[in-house]
C-alpha cells in the first residue's frame, strides 16, 4: 500500500462523529496486540495549553536522556506530526504499514457499526508505533475531555489538566465544573493530577482527586513569566517543593509559564515513576528549547509578524494580554475560524486590531468570511477585508503593513497553518535526467503509480517540486500543461493536507507560469520563489565571504585528543596553530577549530573544559589570513570562541540550542546549520527515512525558521545536510548525490564527508579513506557545494580546482 492509499483511507474517518467510550479504541488495540500494556505514559488534557505543555513535558525528558514519543492534534500541514519519536515524525512507510494490519478490523467493526473514529485509529497508530521503537515514556496529548478520551485507554503514570474553560458543552457537560470533573478523570493511580485550573474549576477537580497545583501564586509549584527579552522569548521562573529553575521561554505569556511548570513537574512525576534524575539544568534546557509551531511564533520582524492558534475566547484572551506586552503601531489581522466557535466573543477578546482581513480555511467547518465579516462590524471598529484564501490575506496584510505595524494571524491552528506556508514553502530544482531519476522524484511527492507512468517520460526539461494546497496544485498542473509542459500532484485527497506537486517544462514556460501566478492574489511570494530556484532575476551575491566566490575549503582543526581522525595530532596550542597555518599554506580558505569529539560513542565534555582547549588556539589564529570557525554545540564556547576572534560558528546540532542562536544573533556571524539525530552520534539512533532528501531539508527548514526569529538573517546561515550522523552510508550518498536540491532554502551549503565511515560502502577502511573523500569534494563541488569541510587540505583544493576547470571557470 502506498502512503498516499494509506492517509486517504484514515481521512475517511473524519466523517464519524467523537462517542464516549474507549471500548472501539481497546478493541483495535488488541488486534494489534495490545501495544499499550506496560508502556509507561502521560496524559495532558485541558481546554487550552494542552499541545504546549505535552511539548515541552517531551523536550524535557529528552533532555534528560529518555527515549520520548509523543502524541498530538491537531496537526499543521501533515498528519505524521501528530506522532514523533525522538522528535522525528512517524515514516510515511510505518503509516501504510499500520494501515495494513489494522484495515481488516476497521472493516469488521463498520459492519457491526462500530468503526472508529479517526482519533481512536489516530491513537492506536501512535500507541503501535510507541511499542515498535521501545520508547521510555509516551507523552499524550488528550482529545476532548478526559473520562472518555480514546487517549484513556492507558494507565498513566503522570497526569495534567493544564486549564478549563467552556468548551464541547455537548459531550462535557454545561458548565465549567462539570467539565473540570470530565477532564480528572485522566488523574494517574500513584500520583496527584498535576494541573493550572483556578476557580471553580480547581475546587471541582480537588473534591475527588488529589491535584498539585502550578500558577503564579498561590500554588504548590510557583511559576511565573518575568521580564521580556525579545518578541521570542522571557524569562521565567518556577520553583517546586525542592527545586527552582530560572530559564527562558520561547512561548511568552503568563499563560504560557504555567504551562512550562506543569510539563516541569509531570517531568520530575515521570522520573520519579521511571527511576531517573530529571535535573533543574533538564528542566531549563527542556523550556528554553521547545519548539510549538503555531503558538505564538514570531515570524518576522518588519513589520511584526505573529502566528498563533488561539480558537476560543479564553485562548483569545490570553493571546490579547501577551501580545500587549510588545510594541507596535498599527495591528493588522487576519483571521479564520470554525463554524463550532463563539465568533463575537473571539472578537471581544482579541487585540484592537486597525484592519481585519478575513479568509476561510480550506477545510469543511470553516466558517464563512460573508458571516465573519458581520461579526467583525458589530463588535469591532475595524475597517474588513474578505479574501479567497488565507495567503491571500496574509499577503495583503503584510503589504499594507508598515515596518513598525504588527500582522497577528489567529482564530484556528487551521489558519495559521495555511499561514505558515508564506515561510515554509520553498521550491526547488530536482533532477529527472533519466526514467529512473523521474520515476523517483514522482514516487517521492506521493503521485500515485498511474500518473507516474503516465508522465514519467515527458519530465525532461527543468523540473521543480514544491508543497500547495490541493486546489492549487491542479491549478498549476493544469496552466503547466497548457503551456506545453507537464506535472503531477501527489494522490493525498484532504484539502487541508500539505500536497506535492511536481512541475516540469522549458524556461520560457516557467516564465509564463510565474507571470500567471504572479497575478494571484495570493501569489507575489510563491512567484518570486520560483523565480529564485530557477535563477531567473537573481543577482550575484557579493563575495563578502569566502564562499561567495565559489566552492571554499574548511580545514578541520580538531583540538582534541579523541577525534575519529586525528585525535590527539593537534591537542596542544603550538601544534594547533602549525597545523593551521600549513592548511592556511595548502590553500584552506577556513580554519575549523574543534573541542568535543562528536564521533559515535564520544563522551561529552564539560564546557569549561571545552572552552580552554579552544580558545588558546583561536586567539593565536586570528592574524592568520583566513577565516576561522569554531565547531561547538555550546553557547558558552561559541561565545568565547567570538570574543576571542573566530568568524563563524559551527554547530552540529544545528542551532538547536535557543542560547547559541542568541550568540550568533548578537554577533552577526555566519553560522552552519547542520542536520543531526543525536550529538554525540548515538550509533543506535537511527531514523527510517522514506526519502532522505525530503526529510532533512524540512527538519533545516525549522531550524532556519528557528534561526531567523533569534535575529539571524538568512544570509548569514548555511546548511549542512550532516552526512554521516545518524545515516546509513546509501542515504549521505544520496545526499550528496541531490545536494542542489538544499539551495531550496537560499543558503550556501556545506558538506563534510571527510574520512567518514560512509566509505566503507565503498571498500575503504579507517586508514584507506583519503582517495573517496577526494572523489566526494569533487562531486560536491561539480553539484554546486558552497563550502567542503575536509582534513586533507592540498588534496581537496585539487579536486575543487579540477571541478572548478571542468565548468570553464
Amino acid at each position: 500500500m502506498e502512503y498516499h492509499e494509506a492517509v486517504n483511507r484514515l481521512e475517511r474517518l473524519r466523517r464519524l462523529r467523537p462517542k464516549l467510550g474507549v471500548g472501539t479504541t481497546a478493541s483495535l488495540l488488541e488486534t494489534l496486540g495490545d501495544p499499550q500494556e506496560g508502556l509507561p505514559a502521560v496524559q495532558v488534557a485541558g481546554s487550552n495549553g494542552k499541545g504546549s505543555t505535552a511539548r515541552t513535558l517531551e523536550r524535557v525528558l529528552r533532555e534528560a536522556g529518555l527515549t520520548v514519543g509523543l502524541y498530538t492534534s491537531p496537526d499543521l500541514n501533515d498528519l505524521r506530526e501528530r506522532i514523533r519519536v525522538r522528535g522525528q515524525k512517524i515514516p510515511k512507510h510505518e503509516v501504510s504499514r499500520f494501515v495494513e494490519v489494522a484495515w481488516p478490523e476497521i472493516v469488521d467493526r463498520s459492519v457491526e457499526g462500530d468503526e472508529p473514529t479517526f482519533f481512536e485509529t489516530f491513537t492506536a497508530l501512535a500507541l503501535w508505533r510507541f511499542d515498535r521503537s521501545d520508547v521510555d515514556v509516551a507523552v499524550l496529548e488528550v482529545g476532548i475531555g478526559g473520562r472518555y478520551d480514546a487517549t484513556s485507554v492507558v494507565d498513566p503514570v503522570a497526569s495534567a489538566v493544564t486549564s478549563v474553560s467552556l468548551e464541547h458543552t455537548e459531550i462535557l457537560g454545561d458548565t465549567v465544573e462539570e467539565i473540570a470533573r470530565d477532564k480528572a478523570n485522566v488523574t494517574p493511580a500513584e500520583r496527584p493530577l498535576v494541573t493550572g485550573a483556578t476557580g471553580a474549576a480547581l475546587d471541582a477537580i480537588r473534591a475527588d482527586h488529589p491535584v498539585l497545583t502550578v500558577g503564579p501564586e498561590d500554588a504548590d509549584v510557583y511559576a511565573s513569566e518575568g521580564e521580556v527579552v525579545s518578541p521570542t522569548a522571557s524569562k521565567l521562573s518556577l520553583v517546586g517543593p525542592d527545586w527552582a529553575v530560572e530559564t527562558r521561554t520561547p512561548l511568552p505569556g503568563a499563560h504560557m509559564a504555567t504551562n512550562a511548570g506543569i510539563a516541569a513537574t509531570l517531568a520530575r512525576q515521570v522520573g520519579d515513576a521511571l527511576g531517573v534524575d530529571v535535573t533543574e539544568a533538564d528542566i531549563a534546557a527542556g523550556v528554553r528549547n521547545v519548539h510549538a509551531p503555531g503558538r505564538f511564533e514570531v515570524m518576522d520582524h518588519a513589520p511584526l509578524t505573529v502566528l498563533d492558534g488561539a480558537h476560543n475566547p479564553d485562548a483569545c484572551v490570553k493571546l490579547a494580554d501577551t501580545l500587549e506586552r510588545l510594541e507596535y503601531d498599527s495591528l493588522h489581522l487576519v483571521f479564520g475560524a470554525m463554524r463550532e466557535k463563539d465568533h463575537p466573543a473571539m472578537c471581544r477578546a482579541l487585540p484592537a486590531a486597525d484592519r481585519a482581513y478575513l479568509a476561510e480555511p480550506d477545510v469543511e467547518r470553516a466558517r464563512g468570511t460573508d458571516t465573519l465579516a458581520t461579526v467583525f462590524d458589530r463588535e469591532t471598529d475595524a475597517a474588513v477585508d474578505t479574501f479567497d484564501s488565507v495567503l491571500g490575506a496574509l499577503e495583503a496584510a503584510c503589504w499594507a503593513a508598515d515596518p513598525g505595524d504588527c500582522v497577528l494571524a489567529t482564530g484556528s491552528l487551521y489558519t495559521v497553518a495555511e499561514a505558515r506556508d508564506h515561510w515554509t514553502r520553498s521550491p526547488r530544482v530536482v533532477r529527472t535526467d533519466s526514467h529512473g531519476a523521474a520515476r523517483e522524484a514522482l514516487a517521492s511527492a506521493d503521485v500515485p503509480r498511474a500518473v507516474r507512468t503516465d508522465r514519467v517520460d515527458a519530465m525532461v526539461d527543468r523540473t521543480l517540486r514544491f508543497h500547495v494546497r490541493r486546489g492549487r496544485a491542479g491549478e498549476l498542473v493544469g496552466r503547466m500543461r497548457s503551456l506545453g509542459g507537464t506535472g503531477a500532484v501527489s494522490g493525498i485527497e484532504a484539502a487541508d493536507q500539505h500536497v506535492e506537486v511536481v512541475l516540469t517544462g522549458t524556461l520560457d514556460q516557467f516564465r509564463d507560469l510565474v507571470r500567471y501566478v504572479r497575478a494571484c492574489p495570493d501569489g507575489r511570494r510563491l512567484a518570486g520563489r520560483v523565480n529564485r530556484a530557477l535563477g531567473i532575476g537573481t543577482d550575484e551575491t557579493p563575495a563578502a565571504y569566502p564562499w561567495h566566490d565559489g566552492t571554499a575549503v574548511m580545514g578541520i582543526l580538531n583540538v582534541t585528543p579523541d577525534s575519529f581522525h586525528d585525535g590527539g595530532e593537534y591537542d596542544t596550542v603550538p601544534a594547533a596553530v602549525d597545523r593551521a597555518e600549513a592548511m592556511v599554506v595548502d590553500g584552506a580558505d577556513i580554519v575549523d577549530v574543534g573541542g568535543e569529539s562528536t564521533r559515535p560513542g564520544a563522551d561529552p565534555v564539560p564546557a569549561a573544559e571545552e572552552r580552554e582547549r579552544v580558545v588558546p588556539v583561536v586567539e593565536r589564529l586570528a592574524d592568520l589570513d583566513t577565516f576561522v570557525s569554531v565547531d561547538t554545540r555550546k553557547a558558552l564556547v561559541a561565545e568565547a570562541a567570538l570574543e576571542a576572534g573566530a568568524d563563524m560558528v559551527n554547530d552540529v546540532t544545528g542551532l538547536g540550542d535557543a542560547a547559541m542562536r542568541e550568540v550568533v544573533a548578537a554577533h552577526d556571524v555566519p553560522a552552519v546549520v547542520m542536520h543531526s539525530l543525536s550529538a554525540p552520534v548515538d550509533p543506535h539512533h537511527r531514523y527510517g527515512y522514506d526519502d532522505v532528501v525530503d526529510d532533512v531539508l524540512e527538519g533545516l527548514t525549522e531550524r532556519v525558521l528557528l534561526a531567523e526569529r533569534a535575529g539571524i538573517d538568512r544570509s548569514n546561515l548555511l546548511l549542512d545536510p550532516g552526512l554521516g550522523f545518524g545515516k546509513r552510508a546509501a542515504e549521505s550518498f544520496e545526499l550528496l548525490d541531490r545536494l542542489s536540491e538544499f539551495r531550496a532554502l537560499g543558503t550556501p551549503v556545506m558538506v563534510g564527508h571527510s574520512h567518514k565511515s560512509m566509505f566503507e560502502a565503498v571498500g575503504c577502511g579507517p586508514d584507506e579513506r583519503l582517495a573517496p573523500t577526494v572523489a566526494a569534494t569533487a562531486l560536491a563541488a561539480e553539484r554546486g557545494a558552497d563550502v567542503v569541510r575536509v582534513h586533507d587540505v592540498a588534496e581537496n583544493v585539487a579536486a575543487v580546482e579540477t571541478a572548478r576547470k571542468t565548468r570553464g571557470e
